[in-house]
C-alpha cells in the first residue's frame, strides 16, 4: 500500500514549519517499515486525518483492531506517548505498545468517525468536559515530567510569536495587549499543576468500547486547568458567531463550564482570551484571513 499523506496534514505541516525538515518525503516509507515490523494489516488511511500526524486504521497479528501513528519531532509525539502511559486508559486512548521507533504509536482503535462533536451542543460541552476532568492527574515525577512542557513555557513562545504578529498587523495590537497582559497576570500565581491534554476540544474526543468517550491527540503540557479548558469554550466558534446572541452565548459558556469542573471563571476567562488571541494572531500569519477574523471576534467577547 503507498502512504501518501492527507492533503490536510500537507497543508497543516507546510504552515506550521514550511522550511522544516523532509520527515513528509520520507513518511511513506516509515509508514511501511512500521507496519512490516509490527506484522500489521493496512485497512486505510485515516482522512482528512489531523493536522500534525498520519492516522493509520490497521489490525494486529491476532486480528485485534488498532491504530498506527507517526508524527514528526516537532509535533512532540514522544510527550504524547508519556502522557498516554501515565494515564493508562483512564480518560484517553490506549497506548498499546511501549517505546520501539520514535514518532511512531501504535494506540486501541477507538471510532474514528464518531466524536463528541456529533451530539447536541450543551451533551457535547457535558461529555468533553467530564473526560477533560478524567485527565488532569498529577504529572509523572522528575524523570519523565522532563517531557512535557509548562504552560509557562508553551505560552512564552507563544508571547514571542504574537509580538511579531502585531509588528505586521497593528489591528490586532490592543487584543494582543489585552491576551499578554492576562498571561502575565495567570502565571504569577498558578493554583496547581496539573498533567493536561493541551489541545482539548470535542472533535479530540471519539466514541470507544472500552468506554464511551475518549480523548486522543494530546500536546500534553503542566500547568493549570483552567489552561486546558480554555480551548473548550471556543469550540463550534463559527457557530457563536452566527448567533445574535453570540457573546452572552460564550460568557455562559465560561461560567458554566467553570462551575462545571471547579475552575475559577476569571482565570478561565483569560486564558481563553490569550488562546484566542493566540490562535487567530497565528491565523493571521499563515493567511487563514477568515478563521483569524472569527477567533478575535471571539476573543473580543471576552
Amino acid at each position: 500500500m503507498v502512504f501518501e499523506p492527507p492533503r490536510r496534514l500537507v497543508r497543516a505541516l507546510g504552515e506550521s514549519a514550511p522550511d522544516a525538515d523532509d520527515w513528509l518525503a520520507k513518511l511513506p516509507d516509515q509508514a511501511q517499515q512500521a507496519v512490516a515490523l509490527r506484522e500489521l494489516t493496512v485497512e486505510r488511511v485515516q482522512v482528512p486525518g489531523g493536522r500534525s500526524s498520519l492516522v493509520v486504521l490497521v489490525r494486529r497479528p491476532d486480528g485485534t483492531p488498532a491504530v498506527l501513528k507517526l508524527a514528526p519531532r516537532r509535533a512532540r509525539p514522544e510527550s504524547e506517548r508519556a502522557a498516554l502511559a501515565h494515564w493508562g486508559g483512564v480518560g484517553a486512548v490506549q497506548l498499546l505498545e511501549p517505546f520501539t521507533a520514535e514518532g511512531v504509536l501504535l494506540l486501541e482503535r477507538l471510532h474514528p468517525d464518531v466524536s463528541v462533536r456529533s451530539l447536541p451542543e450543551a451533551k457535547a460541552l457535558l461529555e468533553a468536559a467530564g473526560t477533560l476532568r478524567r485527565l488532569w492527574v498529577e504529572p509523572p515525577g522528575e524523570g519523565p515530567a522532563q517531557v512535557f512542557e509548562t504552560v509557562e513555557e508553551r505560552t512564552g513562545r507563544q508571547a514571542e510569536a504574537m509580538r511579531a504578529g502585531v509588528e505586521a498587523d497593528a489591528e490586532v495590537a490592543p487584543l494582543v495587549d489585552a491576551a499578554l497582559a492576562a498571561r502575565a497576570e495567570l502565571l504569577a500565581v498558578p493554583p496547581e499543576r496539573r498533567l493536561l491534554h493541551g489541545t482539548f476540544r470535542q472533535s479530540k474526543v471519539l466514541s470507544g468500547e472500552r468506554m464511551p468517550w475518549l480523548a486522543v491527540g494530546p500536546d500534553p503540557v503542566v500547568g493549570e486547568c483552567a489552561f486546558d479548558l480554555a480551548r473548550l469554550v471556543r469550540d463550534r466558534v463559527e457557530d457563536l458567531i452566527a448567533q445574535p446572541s453570540g457573546a452572552a452565548t460564550t460568557r455562559r459558556r465560561v461560567r458554566r463550564l467553570a462551575e462545571s469542573l471547579d475552575v475559577d471563571q476569571e482565570r478561565l476567562r483569560g486564558w481563553t482570551l490569550f488562546r484566542a488571541v493566540e490562535s487567530g494572531v497565528r491565523a493571521l500569519r499563515v493567511g487563514r484571513r477568515q478563521d483569524a477574523e472569527l477567533l478575535l471576534e471571539f476573543a473580543g467577547w471576552l
